[in-house]
């Protein structure tokens, strides 16, 4: 009998797997972790490395998300859909802290998008619209980023009331908002890199 706990396991495992760094080295022969903001998410590897390649991981960041989420809903969801919200968390964990990369992982944004979308679909959605709006106007990923986590926990509690689905976006929200304190202290700073420059990768 498959247990939550050995499923969730599962799910930080894929979480876990760097493929910014992966493609990066893959593609270029280089550590990402030296290169740029240092970041192994799909803004460095795209500021960095090229579209072809910060598109790839940012479509596999997502996907390895939404995978585990799912597998987890199969698995484990009819008999207690709160396995479900506990393993969009884990995937977002997994994802900042790799146990492949001695836990030193990006920022939770692509593999959250792709895990919370299987759960809570239309708040997520909003949240991208939000996401979109606000890089378009700002030109900052990092801030369209922030603004877009914050959004979700109140979307979820607005359209889709589930107290173990809030916690697990709620608990999600602040480690995304930890991994991006140092974009943060540089939005106040004034010195946080806009889409055409270099730095503060946010993925």
């Amino acid at each position: 009998m498959i247990t939550g706990f050995a499923v969730l396991l599962w799910v930080y495992l894929l979480a876990a797997i760097p493929f910014g760094f992966l493609i990066v080295r893959a593609s270029r022969g280089r550590d990402l972790r030296g290169e740029g903001s240092g970041n192994i998410g799909a803004t460095n590897v795209f500021r960095t490395s090229g579209k072809l390649q910060g598109v790839a991981t940012l479509l596999l960041d997502a996907g390895k998300g939404a995978l585990g989420v799912a597998l987890a809903r199969a698995l484990l969801g009819e008999d207690d859909p709160r396995w479900v919200a506990a393993a969009a968390f884990v995937a977002v964990l997994g994802h900042c802290y790799p146990v492949y990369l001695g836990f030193k992982g990006g920022k939770g944004i692509a593999t959250g998008c792709g895990a919370y979308f299987v759960p809570a679909p239309l708040p997520m959605a909003i949240c991208l619209g939000i996401f979109t709006a606000t890089v378009l106007i700002t030109r900052i990923v990092s801030i369209g980023s922030i603004l877009a986590g914050l959004a979700l926990p109140l979307l979820v509690w607005w359209l889709q009331p589930d107290r173990a689905l809030l916690i697990s976006a709620g608990a999600s929200v602040g480690l995304v908002i930890l991994r991006h304190r140092s974009n943060l202290r540089r939005i106040a700073g004034g010195t946080e890199a806009a889409i055409s420059g270099g730095g503060g990768s946010s993925t």
